[in-house]
């Protein structure tokens, strides 16, 4: 187990990102900063549900904080730091980009058990299923395009996972985002809309 694991917080009005800068997907939001990594740890079996038995975090330890640009408050993390530019090695690159290839499977998993309706918010607010499938494969798609990677519409989800796989463990310079920042995006993105069908759909 490593001793420490590093969080960055990204904070917003109302709202705070805790993100764990090494393990991708793991990534949780609180109404401040307390909230949020209280939250990021209450989420870590969850989390290894996801990535494997493996996974095994030491103590969080905050590294940086990072203002948002209205992301967090409307529910998502958007602005890199200046750890998102570490260059990776080839071994963090593989292992980083493994444990997204894990978060799409967990998701496939969630996705084929869910019901296609889901229970919806206090005012009928939500997608279902179907919706939630369609809108992580193309914000997948338009992710890619930061990192390089550019596929055409209707491509079907396999290549597509493939070729932004392919890319993140080989970066390449000059692209809109880092490959670790595009890690924790695309991870976070999948298992967060994983975890909203699970807990919608009357499955966990």
């Amino acid at each position: 187990m490593a001793k420490h694991t590093r969080v960055s917080l990204e904070t917003g009005k109302t709202w705070v990102f805790a993100i764990a800068l090494d393990y991708p997907g793991w990534c949780r939001r609180g109404k401040g900063e307390e909230a949020a990594l209280e939250v990021l740890s209450e989420y870590a079996d969850r989390y290894r549900a996801v990535v494997g038995p493996a996974f095994r975090p030491g103590e969080l330890e905050v590294v940086g904080r990072v203002g948002s640009d209205m992301h967090a408050d409307f529910g998502a993390p958007g602005v890199p730091g200046p750890w998102d530019a570490e260059p990776l090695t080839a071994k963090e690159a593989d292992r980083m980009t493994g444990l997204l290839e894990n978060c799409w499977q967990a998701f496939d998993a969630v996705v084929a058990k869910a019901p296609k309706a889901l229970a919806k918010g206090p005012r009928g607010g939500g997608r279902d299923r179907d919706a939630i499938v369609d809108h992580v494969r193309e914000a997948e798609r338009a992710y890619g395009r930061k990192l390089g990677v550019r596929v055409p519409p209707r491509t079907p989800w396999p290549e597509q996972r493939a070729a932004i796989a392919e890319v993140l463990r080989a970066p390449q310079d000059g692209t809109k985002w880092p490959a670790r920042y595009g890690l924790t995006r695309i991870a976070w993105h999948v298992t967060d809309h994983a975890w909203e069908i699970e807990d919608k759909g009357g499955r966990r």
